[in-house]
């Protein structure tokens, strides 16, 4: 599976939400696992965003849909970015070659 980075940054409805059932974020992880991704890591940070996850998905239109669904329902806003381990990517680098 290939790896992304999701950062995310609550609306003024998500944080009510998230104040009144912090439980939540448990609920929206399930939800990502029924979209056939799985959320690898999560973190709330501090700054520019409020939470950057790390998750798994087969392909980057399943990701692409995951990000547009969460992103549709007006709790939370999304950037989400391709990423690769850096086995892979010195992998790469020593090959030449983007493609195995």
């Amino acid at each position: 599976m290939a790896a992304y980075i999701m950062l995310s940054t609550l609306t003024d409805e998500g944080r009510k939400t998230l104040k009144a059932r912090p439980e939540r974020l448990g609920e929206v992880n399930k939800e990502v696992e029924a979209m056939g991704a799985r959320v690898v890591a999560q973190y709330a940070v501090l700054g520019g965003y409020d939470f950057v996850n790390v998750i798994e998905a087969p392909s980057n239109e399943i990701m692409a849909r995951l990000s547009m669904d969460l992103g549709s329902r007006g709790t939370i806003k999304v950037t989400t970015f391709p990423a690769m381990s850096i086995e892979r990517f010195i992998e790469m680098m020593q090959s030449g070659s983007g493609e195995k």
